[in-house]
């Protein structure tokens, strides 16, 4: 209020002055009119001069940098004094503050900016699902890790790049509806994990959340993700409020796709649980059609890869390798008229491909449902299914080598052959085709394990 009050009574000095000279006509009146505009002027020439000369005098404020650090080492100290490990990532920051009884109503925080002038950051243009990364790609090639970049959501979920930035680890609670008749997690709940540690993975490192993880150039050129081949083996199912640790990364494959893996692990042991990889190739999302990965492409994502052929099953001839046979001749269980909710369908325009899962499974025999539980499961994705398409589910047993298979299932509860473990693990295989023309969307191998008594 003084600095107006100032103003006002500067204002009305030099109006009076500029009053007296016109009724004094101690300067000419035509020169005393255009006073008021020299004035302004003048005023405004002052003021850029003084711009001018701030900008080259502008103070570096060492006392004020010094000032800021004392007060960063002070807060450090009082987190620490209170329990929180300060060198972990943000979501473990949290929990620690909820455990502690100091995580209240969000306020908003201060934080130190790190510049890095040699860095070439990752991310996808401004749109209306803004992905800010975690991962920063430094012109060496290297991959940093900065914890403080990303969205409200990146610091609350329990995820986030490994030390290199080469691979990428979530912590999921097991919920109440995502368990089934066995009280464990469902195999689709698995594989919907491990499609969302993987769209997490991607998003971790700045692609978008636009169409699964598309790259700068993909959108561009309208490309997609969409899967090959989906491999999953588990050998223990987690609980209701079990906590699972899941691993990904992904690697190029060839000239017309890339990998992803998996590795799944019992948060409270560390003991693994299951494991799992994917083929995944690149389609038009207007044409529909198949399309190689340009290098363009290929070096966007590569630099988030490991240098080095990493692989969930190393195994020579694992089961993940296996070729699929059709089912050939009339199926020995089928289930007909499936047809796909609007639900199914996922952000590209096509039925999910978890959904082909929980398709196949339709098809098996109650008596296996009953008795065994799925420890792999093997999917060829041969054919795009969309709203409108009506699926027939047909289920066969696999056949062994040298070994008649059985046509019906009757004692054995649908194993292929008679073997001293007849009992305890059965292989089937399946196939999804559409109804009315009987094209093939995909092919399919299961094996069952006997449940493990509880």
């Amino acid at each position: 209020m003084k600095h107006v009050l100032k103003i006002l009574t500067l204002l009305a000095a030099i109006s009076a002055f500029w009053i007296v000279l016109l009724e004094t006509s101690v300067v000419p009146h035509s020169t005393a009119w255009l006073l008021p505009i020299y004035f302004v002027v003048s005023l405004g020439c002052y003021g850029l001069l003084m711009v001018g000369i701030g900008l080259m005098r502008f103070p570096t404020c060492p006392h004020e940098a010094l000032l800021l650090q004392q007060d960063i080492v002070e807060a450090k100290d009082f987190l620490m004094q209170n329990g929180v490990d300060i060198t972990c990532n943000v979501s473990d920051q949290i929990q620690s503050l909820a455990q502690c009884g100091f995580l209240g109503q969000p306020k908003p925080v201060l934080r130190p900016c790190s510049c890095r002038w040699n860095a070439v950051v990752h991310c996808s243009p401004a749109t209306r699902t803004q992905v800010q990364p975690q991962a920063v790609v430094l012109k060496s090639g290297t991959v940093q890790v900065d914890s403080d970049l990303g969205t409200l959501a990146d610091r609350l979920r329990l995820g986030s790049l490994t030390e290199d930035g080469l691979s990428y680890k979530e912590k999921f609670i097991v919920r109440s509806y995502e368990v089934g008749i066995n009280k464990t997690a469902t195999v689709e709940t698995i594989a919907n994990l491990l499609q969302e540690v993987g769209c997490n993975h991607a998003q971790s490192v700045g692609f978008s959340t636009d169409g699964f993880a598309t790259s700068p150039t993909m959108r561009k050129l309208h490309l997609i993700w969409v899967t090959a081949r989906m491999h999953i083996e588990i050998y223990k199912y987690p609980a209701w409020s079990d906590v699972v640790e899941i691993e990904t990364w992904c690697q190029s494959e060839g000239r017309i796709g890339t990998r992803r893996d998996w590795i799944l692990k019992d948060f409270a042991t560390g003991e693994v649980i299951g494991r799992a990889t994917s083929k995944w190739v690149m389609m038009n999302q207007d044409t529909r059609r198949l399309q190689k990965v340009s290098d363009e492409v290929r070096e966007e994502y590569l630099v988030f890869c490991p240098r080095e052929p990493r692989l969930s099953f190393p195994e020579e001839n694992n089961r993940s390798l296996k070729k699929i046979l059709k089912v050939e001749g009339p199926a020995q269980n089928s289930r007909l008229g499936l047809v796909p909710r609007r639900a199914d369908l996922d952000m590209n325009q096509h039925v999910n491909n978890v959904t082909y899962i929980g398709w196949v499974l339709e098809s098996i025999p109650q008596e296996i449902i009953d008795s065994h539980e799925l420890q792999a499961i093997t999917l060829d994705y041969r054919r795009e299914c969309q709203q409108g398409d009506i699926v027939d589910s047909l289920t066969s047993v696999e056949p062994v080598e040298d070994t008649p298979a059985v046509s019906e299932l009757h004692q054995t509860n649908g194993t292929a052959s008679v073997t001293d473990d007849a009992q305890e693990c059965f292989k089937f295989l399946h196939l999804l085709r559409l109804s009315g023309d009987g094209l093939e969307i995909n092919r399919g191998r299961t094996e069952w394990r006997k449940k493990p008594a509880r």
